[in-house]
């Protein structure tokens, strides 16, 4: 069980999830950021982990799922209810567990604490599927080159990390102990790995059904966890030019890395 594509995978989650925290650490260099700035970043990473998604999971399963011959209406259907189960589990997940959109944006002492945390635990959440997706990924390496997808979650982060930071200093706490805690939320990402990896090792044939599953997730994430937190913006150009350049990015880092 543990070999070295288990390692490897593993190893990635590690390394990304702390891409949050240099993310986090980026509240020093700047005394003030503006909430437009912000989404301008955060809509640069769902362009990024909507290409990822698709790039670095979706379309190799889709492709793995039309291997079979038989009967394609079967394999589109199976294909599709395993996607649509990767968004409703996450789905379930945020309603099951309490948290809150929308609770960064202001540096100043009057922010509320609670609501701080509870957008905090909203990233922590979709932490997991993300580090489900590279655990996933790896377990399929050889149909998938998982770096590509790895560095799309890793420069997600970035962003990620910084609001965290935003929301625990306007809500009063010092900049020093917002960083540490963007770090530590980062280190859940390698547990949603661990649980993609051994997902993976249960049997090859489940290999389509975990990507699709992961990408599934993926989704969910990008589209009501990352884009709601641009919403009401008046700089609508701005922010679908981010998303664009995002998911180019990615798609050109898909194609270099993938060899």
């Amino acid at each position: 069980m543990f070999n070295a594509v288990f390692m490897q995978g593993f190893l990635a989650a590690f390394v990304a999830g702390l891409v949050t925290g240099i993310g986090g650490f980026l509240i020093f260099v700047k005394k003030r950021y503006l909430k437009s700035e912000i989404n301008q970043l955060l809509n640069l990473a769902a362009g990024v982990m909507l290409a990822a998604s698709f790039f670095s999971l979706l379309v190799p399963s889709m492709k793995e799922f039309l291997t079979d011959v038989q009967n394609i209406y079967i394999s589109a259907l199976k294909y599709t209810a395993t996607v649509f189960a990767g968004v409703l589990l996450v789905w379930v997940l945020n309603l099951l567990l309490p948290h809150e959109h929308n609770a960064m944006g202001h540096h100043g002492p009057h922010f509320d604490l609670k609501k701080a945390w509870l957008f905090i635990i909203a990233i922590t959440l979709h932490k997991l599927p993300e580090g489900l997706a590279v655990g996933v990924a790896y377990g399929a390496e050889n149909i998938v080159s998982p770096l590509s997808l790895v560095v799309g979650i890793a420069t997600h982060n970035i962003p990620e990390g910084l609001t965290i930071a935003i929301s625990l200093v306007a809500a009063g706490n010092s900049r020093l102990r917002a960083a540490l805690t963007a770090f530590i939320i980062g280190l859940v990402q390698p547990l949603g790995a661990i649980i993609g990896l051994l997902l993976m090792d249960i049997s090859f044939n489940i290999v389509p059904y975990g990507m699709a599953l992961a990408g599934g997730t993926l989704l969910f994430v990008v589209i009501n966890e990352i884009l709601p937190e641009t919403y009401g913006s008046k700089e609508t150009n701005r922010s679908v030019a981010a998303v664009f350049i995002g998911f180019i990015f990615m798609t050109y880092m898909t194609m270099v890395l993938g060899d």
